[in-house]
């Protein structure tokens, strides 16, 4: 199997467009290719294209290629505009369109700039100031920096949730994208965390995904949407949350990713195992259900219909409760002393299937905490 093929950010293909933007601007030559090193230490050599330009103003552009890594911003076209500004001395960094804009506190930006992190902006001003410096131009220079694809790109990631609007983020730390997914969820989570506690709150919702977003909003008026997604990482999400200091946490979930839980796998990924029936069927087993149901449970493809069963044997409330004991064993182990913990389960067709003691006191006070 060959290695996989690593990209570049797009911090780096706005310093590429922004060093090739300059450089057009201030030598009035046309380039096609320009290179920059990342901060990882690899050049990119990167293709110019869409080069436009006049006597004060220039902007070209580079498409974004994220290697083997499924991003979504893959092919998207990002530009950078540079014009001269003799109003000011240095260089200034903005956004344009498709590039999103901070409207919550807690992100690597202030709130009202443009979503360009902090890595890509000191990329973009090195670059760019390479190119004054070759060219012995001590004026001001504006850059503005594009993506016409990105508020589109951007509902399919977390911007929205974030309070970033209007596009996409100008993201990376090393320049290159690494075909680790896992790694770049995991960073997220961190975001969403330091946004929650930025805005003050000490007990943070967490779910696994949008699974019951319904019932919960019909049920307890919450919506999951203010709930950090932890996707399949329970564990690292619960250890995030003890560095970071919050009092307390409530995990909320379909029982078909939580029922893992209870036996032991606080990564819930499917390549880690599926212990999810062997779970209900030894639940089930301790309350008394026969061999025939137990292997009826066995031969359950999906949560749902095992919950099914267990409703017509009248079984349902003593598993489920059983489940989510087991859930909670497994959560304080994870959490230890200091942090209070309490979860939901539930299914799409049943509603709530088992909740631990505190969970819907600890719900309403982080209800609170959200109106404030």
């Amino acid at each position: 199997m060959s290695e996989l093929r690593f990209g570049f950010t797009t911090g780096s293909c706005s310093a590429a467009a922004a060093k090739a933007a300059t450089y057009m601007l201030l030598t009035g030559k046309t380039i096609e290719k320009i290179s920059i090193e990342t901060p990882k230490g690899i050049r990119f050599d990167a293709e110019i294209l869409d080069c436009k330009r006049a006597e004060t103003v220039t902007s070209c552009c580079v498409i974004k290629d994220g290697g083997d890594d499924p991003d979504i911003t893959t092919g998207a076209h990002v530009y950078a505009q540079v014009s001269l500004d003799d109003t000011q001395s240095g260089i200034w960094i903005d956004g344009g369109l498709g590039v999103g804009r901070v409207t919550k506190p807690g992100l690597d930006q202030p709130i009202g700039n443009a979503a360009i992190n902090s890595v890509p902006r000191q990329m973009i001003q090195k670059e760019v100031a390479e190119v004054a410096k070759l060219c012995d131009y001590q004026g001001g220079l504006k850059v503005i920096i594009s993506i016409p694809e990105g508020e589109e790109l951007a509902m399919k990631t977390f911007n929205p949730r974030l309070g970033i609007v209007g596009g996409i983020s100008v993201l990376g730390t090393s320049g290159i994208v690494e075909p680790m997914s896992a790694e770049a969820l995991l960073k997220t989570i961190a975001v969403e965390l330091n946004q929650k506690k930025a805005l003050g709150m000490e007990l943070v919702p967490v779910s696994p995904g949008n699974y019951g977003l319904d019932y919960m909003r019909r049920t307890y008026g919450f919506d999951l949407d203010a709930s950090v997604k932890c996707s399949n990482f329970v564990g690292d999400t619960i250890a995030m949350v003890k560095e970071k200091a919050f009092s307390g946490m409530l995990l909320t979930g379909h029982i078909g990713k939580l029922v893992k839980v209870a036996g032991g796998m606080l990564n819930t990924h499917s390549k880690y195992g599926d212990c999810r029936m062997e779970q209900l069927r030894e639940c089930a087993e301790l309350v008394g259900a026969s061999e025939q149901i137990q292997l009826r449970i066995m031969e359950c493809v999906a949560t749902e219909d095992a919950v099914d069963l267990l409703q017509k044997e009248g079984l349902a409330p003593q598993v489920m409760q059983m489940v989510i004991e087991r859930i909670m064993k497994q959560l304080k182990i994870c959490a230890g002393e200091r942090l209070q913990i309490e979860c939901m389960m539930y299914s799409n067709k049943h509603g709530m299937l088992a909740q631990s003691d505190g969970a819907e006191k600890m719900l309403a006070k982080i209800k609170k905490e959200i109106e404030r």
